[in-house]
């Protein structure tokens, strides 16, 4: 049985959340998710990705049910590796990765979003990591990213209090990138997924690689950023896209 589902159209990779009622990250959910990232990673033809949620939610958290037959503190870390392993395949994609929020996002559901490159979501959604209510800790990836993208102070607050933010609250502070209504957001997500797609691969790839830098030294960034810079000269795509320019024309990129 299948917990996630798959399409792939004009340079899109969807990848849809189907595991009801509220699409809990249980291992076979993440071993799905492993697999069609091989596929993204490995398909020339795909330029973007969305991931999105079935039913009521984008995904409430990880199966909790799956903690209660692990048998030993190896087992349950390696449990936290696993999912780690999943989300950083996501993260380092050289294809950028789009999250379509509603409902809720909590505990993986939210890390699994903070892994995607761009994120949108509705006013109302539920964004959150609970683990502490539950004796817990997040353990996929949640206490290293949530700080990096809403700062030390409030990633404290909300991994400690456990309170969720609306996806309102967390547009506001630079989590979510734009807020649709919820009969919109999946067009939205599209549109902006189509949009990415139309660019050149080489240079989306140049973009994601050199995000890597830009918390360090600048002076290693910019480095890296002029390297890239003399990389793309060379290429068909660059080629393309002034002559494009010139013609007054939309350019047609092949990833050359």
């Amino acid at each position: 049985m299948s917990y996630t589902l798959w399409s792939l159209e004009k340079g899109v990779a969807r990848i849809t959340l189907n595991r009801p009622p509220a699409n809990a990250l249980a291992r076979d959910v993440l071993q799905e998710l492993d697999e069609h990232f091989d596929r993204v990673y490995e398909d020339e033809t795909i330029r973007s990705v969305l991931i999105r949620g079935e039913g009521r939610f984008f995904a409430a958290g990880a199966d909790i049910k799956e903690f209660t037959q692990v048998e030993n503190t190896e087992e349950f870390k390696s449990l936290a590796t696993g999912g780690q392993k999943t989300f950083s395949n996501i993260e380092n994609c050289p294809k950028p990765v789009i999250a379509a929020i509603h409902g809720a996002a909590l505990g993986g559901g939210l890390e699994l979003a903070m892994a995607c490159h761009i994120r949108l979501a509705t006013e109302d959604t539920k964004l959150g990591l609970p683990e502490l209510n539950l004796g817990l800790i997040p353990g996929f990836g949640g206490t290293q990213r949530l700080p990096k993208l809403v700062g030390k102070a409030k990633a404290l607050e909300l991994m400690l209090t456990s309170e969720p933010m609306t996806g309102a609250e967390g547009h506001a502070l630079g989590l979510i990138n734009s807020l649709h209504p919820e009969q919109s957001l999946q067009d939205e997500a599209e549109k902006l997924a189509r949009k990415i797609a139309q660019k050149s691969p080489l240079t989306t790839k140049c973009v994601l690689d050199l995000l890597r830098y830009s918390d360090g030294p600048l002076e290693e960034g910019l480095k890296q950023e002029a390297n890239k810079f003399g990389e793309v000269f060379d290429t068909e795509d660059r080629k393309e896209g002034v002559q494009a320019f010139i013609d007054k024309r939309k350019p047609t990129f092949q990833g050359k």
